[in-house]
């Protein structure tokens, strides 16, 4: 399908991909790349990202060229594209090098509208060389996070990202994400467009997700228990390792509970068919690492479940964000003790990159600390760590299940005061050692011993003062340097507190978590004849998957076949009117779901593999 380069934005809208209007934040970035100009886009997860680049790389015409972290993500996209009838392709090293050279040659030849590197295969000189030979009108980098977050670990090439703008002087270039705080865009801004871009970020709160943190204990039981009283609800739950992943699912199946495992050392096969399972199947659990979530769109899930520590709040977020999709209730919940944070600690510091990529790492990590020692609101914790200010919230463990407080008035004005004094440059282990009379060479040597604060919180803990910090953070006493070098200094409340205006209340056992922990229940008003409607229709498009090779939800997605429920169109016309419908998946798969939906009526149990196997 190849549109002309004068085909309007909102005809490609609605006849390619099927939508009426635009949501939030996405017109803005294509004016801004049909403009010439370069964007970052932060828009949260569910947001619709990826039409803020394929809808101008249809309308420019020429050659888009996307840059995506994960081969199995690009496969997907373009897989995507294809069922809605865009010449898209991919170079990657999971193909022969047969399939590499006839795409490249497509490519070439001006068949193909978007093209899908690697950072890896993008960043070479023979690459960027035959590239700079083609009509090339915009280049969009998925998953910018990673530029920052990667780029100078494991992935090199995320930094190298950073010739682009020379390589390809006047082509537009879009940066998306749905996780990144001030500092990791300003990374961004700074390595991929030498500070010229326009931003264009969203607002990142879920509200309909419940935010809950509790204690580690005895993990098995906790996780049990929750499942248990999320009967009947799909869900995901993260592990750290492999091993883990493998043992909870297996845990899980014991009861009873319709658990699959997914993470990088599964063959493609199994990998893919736990996805398809977990998209089509109802009150199904994915047990997973962080290998499972990028780009997969399933509306209905209820909960995420992290078992183990994510590694920063970005982390946290993303993860979370698949979880209530599709705008009903649903639940984050978090185990959190002192061995997750040591096995973080380890994981920095044995990471092959800079010092200062660690430090900034332990920053972030700290800051995840906080959100889990939180004394007041969760979320206006979250959304303060990502520069969104925020009321309390009413729906996480703190606002619903108050902890009891204690007045540290006392001891956040010794603190505050020490902050103050040393010129709001250091960080917390600093101010703490300071505290407690630690014999450092820091300290002799800034002559911080000589301060009266030197030695006066000998009496507490090093762990304790800590935590005490961590919410003076979170309570937004003082702020955290999490970018630079991790220095603490007074935020307005910290002053007012030092003026006598203010006191600060702090939990004693920070990690205490929620103690009701009871089921999220959707507030949708399904019928019991939709429901069955469309459990049929997934069980088609499943099997219209499977003739086709590619993941369930890329013929339609879950949201898509809730609005076929509710509609039940009996002709195409009627068909056409569902949401996410273009003109080509109209053309390839509306006459056959419109004939299962009128058989579903008379013999409900037929739609299936049969009604796949008689058309296409």
């Amino acid at each position: 399908m190849n549109f002309p380069s004068v085909a309007p934005k909102r005809q490609i809208l609605r006849d390619v991909f099927g939508f009426d209007g635009f949501r939030p934040g996405q017109e803005a970035a294509i004016d801004a790349v049909l403009g010439g100009r370069n964007v970052l886009s932060v828009m949260p997860t569910g947001s619709g990202k990826s039409l803020c680049f394929q809808v101008p790389a249809l309308a420019l015409g020429g050659l888009t060229i996307v840059v995506s972290p994960l081969v199995a993500l690009m496969q997907d996209q373009v897989a995507a594209l294809q069922l809605a009838g865009i010449s898209a392709d991919t170079i990657n090293s999971s193909r022969d090098r047969a399939e590499n050279v006839a795409a490249w040659r497509r490519a070439a030849a001006g068949e193909t509208r978007l093209l899908y590197l690697s950072p890896e295969r993008l960043m070479t000189a023979p690459m960027l060389a035959a590239l700079g030979k083609l009509p090339v009108r915009l280049i969009a980098v998925d998953e910018a996070h990673c530029i920052s977050q990667w780029g100078p670990a494991f992935r090199p090439d995320y930094e190298a990202l950073s010739q682009l703008r020379e390589a390809f002087r006047g082509v537009p270039i879009m940066a998306l994400t749905a996780t990144a705080d001030e500092s990791t865009r300003n990374d961004i801004v700074s390595r991929l467009f030498g500070g010229e871009v326009e931003e264009i970020v969203l607002g990142f709160d879920r509200p309909n997700i419940k935010l809950t943190v509790a204690p580690k204990r005895a993990w098995r039981q906790q996780l049990l228990s929750f499942v248990k009283a999320h009967a009947g609800q799909s869900g995901i739950i993260y592990c750290l390792s492999r091993k883990k992943t493998e043992e909870t699912a297996a845990l899980l199946a014991a009861q009873g509970v319709k658990a699959l495992a997914y993470h990088a050392g599964m063959s493609k096969d199994a990998r893919e068919a736990n996805q398809n399972a977990f998209m089509t199947e109802p009150y199904t659990v994915m047990v997973a690492t962080i290998a499972f979530g990028m780009g997969i769109d399933k509306s209905d899930v209820r909960y995420v479940f992290h078992a183990d520590l994510p590694a920063s709040l970005e982390s946290y977020y993303q993860e979370i964000g698949r979880a209530g999709r599709d705008g009903e209730p649903a639940e984050a919940h978090m185990l959190f003790g002192p061995g997750d944070i040591r096995m973080r600690r380890l994981f920095i510091e044995r990471e092959d990159s800079s010092d200062e990529r660690k430090r900034r790492e332990h920053q972030r990590l700290a800051a995840l600390v906080g959100y889990c020692e939180a004394s007041s609101c969760r979320r206006r914790t979250l959304l303060g760590y990502f520069g969104e200010a925020a009321s309390a919230c009413g729906n996480c463990d703190v606002c619903l299940d108050p902890v009891a407080l204690q007045d540290g008035t006392a001891e956040a004005r010794q603190i505050l005061d020490l902050v103050r004094r040393t010129g709001e440059r250091y960080g917390a282990a600093h101010i703490v050692d300071v505290l407690r009379g630690a014999e450092t060479e820091k300290i002799a040597v800034n002559g911080h011993d000589r301060l009266p604060a030197f030695g006066a919180g000998a009496g507490r803990k090093k762990e304790e003062w800590r935590a005490l910090i961590s919410q003076l953070v979170t309570s937004r006493f003082l702020d955290h340097d999490v970018g630079g070098y991790g220095g603490l200094s007074l935020a307005a409340d910290g002053h007012a507190l030092l003026r006598g205006e203010k006191r600060f209340m702090y939990r004693q056992n920070a990690t205490r978590g929620n103690r009701k922990g009871g089921a999220v229940a959707p507030s949708g008003t399904v019928t019991a004849a939709e429901a069955a409607l469309l459990a049929a229709l997934k069980r088609l498009r499943l099997s219209l998957a499977v003739q086709r090779q590619v993941p369930a939800y890329l013929i339609f997605s879950d949201k898509t076949l809730a609005d076929m429920a509710r509609r039940a169109p009996r002709s195409l016309q009627e068909f056409a009117t569902v949401s996410g419908v273009g003109t080509s998946k109209l053309r390839d798969f509306g006459q056959i779901f419109v004939d299962a939906i009128s058989a579903h009526g008379d013999n409900p149990d037929e739609i299936g593999a049969s009604g796949a196997d008689s058309r296409g």
